[in-house]
């Protein structure tokens, strides 16, 4: 059995059985390697990272007030706001439907890196799975956008603007789009796993002093790593889902 935090032992311990259940009757591929803990450490982590921001939201929710805006009220405004204008800057009309998503992703992705500095937990995004997950989710938001917006002529997007060149350009386009995926799962999970590789080790050699440093700047790249995908997502929505005129 690997090694399990707590927090998936007792994940593992009160829903593991039913889980297993379930999958065993899915296909072998589905099958969980450790059938006593089919659990992870990184899904746990997904877990908690998910009623976090449950729990974050609600509380937000209740500070809302028109008259007296307290500081959590302005937080978490300056935030949308942010991602909002930005939206707006890259897509143009219409970019406010596209917000909620943004703020979640960010929010999520922001969460699930920071969560492996709290001593007994790590980062979900430090393994393959999260990051390629959420490169998944947005590649499916932003196409499906596109043959909202365009319909069928959302194809014509790949097949670029000269008609005797679409057998040479409709490969190209379709593997650079698919590379995308890979594009953000290996940013996102290659900066967050590097981070939590350096910040370990130092506090390894050394507890105190200098690996605060490291500490903090592993803070700082957790927050741009989150604003990075979000970025780049947003201009994926953007490409999508522009009409020529």
């Amino acid at each position: 059995m690997p090694e399990q935090l707590w927090f998936t032992a007792l994940l593992n311990k009160v829903f593991g059985g039913p889980i297993t259940a379930f999958l065993d009757k899915l296909p072998p591929v589905f099958h969980p390697t450790h059938p006593e803990a089919p659990i992870t450490n990184a899904v746990a982590m997904e877990v908690l990272v998910v009623a976090t921001l449950i729990l974050v939201f609600l509380f937000v929710r209740s500070r809302l007030s028109v008259d007296k805006p307290g500081s959590t009220q302005h937080l978490a405004e300056m935030m949308n706001d942010f991602i909002a204008k930005q939206g707006e800057e890259i897509i143009g009309h219409g970019s406010e439907r596209f917000v909620p998503f943004l703020v979640s992703l960010f929010l999520f992705i922001l969460f699930a890196n920071l969560i492996g500095l709290i001593p007994g937990f790590i980062s979900p995004s430090s393994e393959p799975a999260m990051p390629l997950g959420c490169a998944v989710v947005a590649f499916t938001y932003y196409n499906l956008h596109g043959l909202r917006v365009q319909g069928l002529g959302y194809i014509k997007h790949f097949m670029g603007p000269v008609w005797w060149l679409a057998w040479l350009i409709l490969p190209i386009e379709v593997i650079s789009t698919f590379a995308r995926v890979m594009s953000l799962t290996i940013r996102l999970y290659a900066n967050i796993f590097a981070g939590d590789m350096v910040t370990g080790a130092f506090f390894a050699l050394m507890p105190v002093g200098i690996p605060v440093v490291f500490l903090l700047l592993h803070v700082a790249v957790s927050g741009l790593q989150a604003y990075i995908f979000v970025l780049l997502t947003t201009i994926y929505l953007q490409g999508a889902v522009a009409q020529e005129h």
